[in-house]
């Protein structure tokens, strides 16, 4: 890589991580070429430079957060063994996100995605890439058990997915109730984990029994 090459890289990493840190820091109103290349520590025409418009550097923004948030919490969800703790890692991952403002920055994207054209779309490439990762989980630890007969991974990704993006948003104005939710959540887990310990007699009564329901 030749030296300029490199510069314009770091430029422009620097610019993401400006746009990120002014959005959770200061919201998507006040998201500008000017804010951001403050954040940065860059001038203000490099965003227009290297990408365009304002519009385009949150799109890449949220691209490229949502790329390093997955990258670091792969190994996590690779290692994880069933439905059960699939539910009390996004929990654990939840937590994180919150403390580290991310909770907030996905609360600024889709509050300006009506108005940022490239934004939304952006974002939901950016959920999709968490949506992968569990329905990569979830085609794993689900082989075997009886939910397996009657659970579309991919549906089920994305629903788990919702959950969590509901919740998230959720908790910005009510927090004892998204607390709740999280709860429920454990509830459900602890319901699965109890059905993934059933005996194989047991185990192959619930699968008739939800093939059955599948039916009607």
């Amino acid at each position: 890589m030749s030296p300029e090459t490199a510069k314009s890289l770091e430029t422009k990493t620097k610019l993401l991580e400006g746009a990120l840190r002014t959005l959770t820091e200061q919201g998507i109103a006040k998201t500008s070429a000017r804010t951001v290349a403050a954040a940065a520590g860059v001038n203000q025409a490099l965003v227009f430079y290297h990408f365009g418009s304002v519009d385009a550097l949150l799109a890449a923004a949220c691209r490229y957060g949502a790329e390093q948030a997955v990258a670091a919490y792969r190994p996590r969800l690779a290692a994880v063994s069933s439905l059960s703790e699939l539910l009390a890692v996004g929990r654990e991952i939840h937590e994180q996100e919150r403390a580290d403002g991310h909770v907030s920055l996905l609360g600024q994207l889709l509050a300006g995605a009506p108005t940022h054209a490239a934004v939304g779309p952006a974002t939901a490439a950016g959920l999709d890439l968490w949506i992968a990762e569990i329905e990569k989980v979830l085609r794993r630890v689900l082989v075997g058990t009886p939910l397996s007969e009657c659970a579309d991974p991919a549906g089920l990704a994305r629903a788990v997915a919702a959950s969590f993006v509901g919740i998230e948003l959720y908790e910005q104005v009510d927090v004892a109730g998204a607390g709740a939710a999280l709860d429920a959540l454990d509830q459900l887990g602890a319901l699965v984990a109890a059905l993934e310990e059933l005996g194989p007699v047991a185990q192959r009564a619930v699968r008739h029994h939800l093939r059955r329901s599948g039916r009607r």
